[in-house]
């Protein structure tokens, strides 16, 4: 194990009778803003990571560490030597991205016996983690879901009968490639479904893939529930709207969120979560169908998420929340406040622009959302650096990613993706 970052290896003794520290792993955005919610309680934090490494820039994070990674065989293992040689036991263990997630669900009982693991076993968390089995999840609890299609092989998308456009779907994403970046390809014909399915199926296999109706609309009617559950039920709490992506169709990260006040998505999200006995911090994404004037679930990230410091700005303290739960203690549930609004600059500028050359934006509605009380994706007036780092940093890791392509490009490729196919280069 190596130190990525030039902090100080010294690391301060916990405020916190309960929290000596705060090991996060993997994550950008997230693992940033959960950083500066725990380290501005004076609570240590640690990262270790084998991939982005825009949250080491920041002062809340005290050293950070490179790894084998969360698919190495011996992941698990490395993370109780780590504890051990240096002196992290009884440390929170806050996964941020969704491998890490998976190992650490995996190996629940393992790594408590030296971390402090908040979260809900791989047992029950796959049945919100794997698209397939979320939908099953969501309609025993009598929850709305897209209209699903068994679409298992090449055949079946030549010959099953489908409304046409339907969406394909990785059912989840440990591993890196078009078609989990993009998160979503949109098929207009019998053809195009074919070839997206095939190119799908050669990246993913033929039993990882989603084929799902397509759920007309926009920002207008993008809605997630965000959430800290213990014992079952929610510790703190919200709705939002996710009114710009990118890329503005399927997007693989939310450029501009608002808090908004919609019980109905709370009631489904709070209907699905309790029905597996959840724990952890949640993000339940929606979208309103008004054909049908029902909120269908699209996806569950349990695990922290990229709008993450939109909550603490609103009225949560992650922070003291876990120190709660970690004690024992029953609070009132925590609302965050509406007219708060987090965006991350760069990229809604790219979505807003697409958006009005589409006619779907105006200048003036655009104007209006900045009227809010915004919380920026990467800077903050206390932690600036990794603002200033963000682009250098991420361009750094395309030059390296298109490195690496181009040196192992040894299997032949598949061929050339279809115009609705967006790669992720971020």
């Amino acid at each position: 194990m190596s130190n990525r970052t030039a902090h100080s290896p010294d690391i301060p003794k916990s405020a916190s009778s309960v929290l000596p520290g705060v090991v996060i792993l993997g994550g950008a955005h997230n693992a940033l803003a959960l950083a500066r919610s725990f380290g501005r309680k004076g609570i240590p934090v640690v990262l270790v990571s084998d991939d982005h490494p825009l949250p080491s820039f920041s002062r809340y994070v005290h050293r950070s560490l490179d790894w084998p990674g969360a698919t190495a065989p011996d992941a698990a293992a490395w993370l109780l030597a780590f504890a051990a040689q240096n002196g992290f036991q009884s440390w929170l263990l806050l996964p941020c991205a969704d491998n890490e997630v998976r190992l650490v669900a995996e190996n629940h009982t393992l790594l408590s016996a030296s971390f402090q693991v908040f979260g809900t076993p791989w047992q029950k968390l796959q049945h919100l983690c794997n698209k397939q089995l979320l939908v099953h999840a969501a309609q025993q609890a009598g929850i709305a879901v897209p209209k699903s299609y068994d679409v298992n092989s090449a055949d079946d998308a030549a010959s099953v009968e489908v409304t046409f456009p339907v969406v394909l779907k990785p059912a989840m994403r440990m591993v890196r490639n078009a078609f989990t970046s993009a998160k979503a390809w949109r098929a207009e014909t019998r053809n195009e479904l074919v070839e997206l399915y095939r190119t799908a199926a050669a990246l993913q296999g033929q039993d990882g893939i989603v084929v799902q109706e397509y759920i007309p609309g926009g920002g207008e009617a993008q809605f997630s529930y965000a959430g800290l559950w213990s014992r079952n039920a929610p510790v703190a709490e919200l709705s939002a709207r996710r009114t710009r992506q990118y890329p503005v169709e399927f997007g693989y990260t939310s450029t501009f969120v608002e808090i908004v006040d919609n019980d109905e998505v709370m009631r489904v999200a709070r209907k699905l979560l309790s029905s597996i006995g959840f724990e952890g911090l949640v993000e339940v994404e929606f979208k309103y169908d008004a054909r049908f004037g029902t909120y269908k679930i699209l996806d569950v990230n349990p695990r922290s998420w990229s709008w993450l410091s939109l909550c603490e700005a609103g009225g949560f303290d992650f922070a003291h929340s876990t120190e709660a739960i970690l004690k024992g203690e029953t609070r009132p549930v925590q609302h965050a406040a509406s007219g708060h609004a987090w965006i991350h600059a760069s990229r809604d500028l790219a979505a807003a622009i697409q958006l009005m050359m589409m006619d779907r934006l105006n200048l003036g509605d655009w104007f209006k959302g900045y009227r809010q009380k915004l919380t920026w994706a990467v800077f903050a007036w206390d932690d600036p650096v990794p603002a200033f780092l963000e682009l250098p940093t991420t361009l750094a890791r395309v030059a390296l990613r298109m490195f690496a392509r181009n040196a192992q490009a040894i299997r032949p490729q598949p061929k050339p993706l279809s115009r609705n196919i967006k790669t992720k280069l971020l």
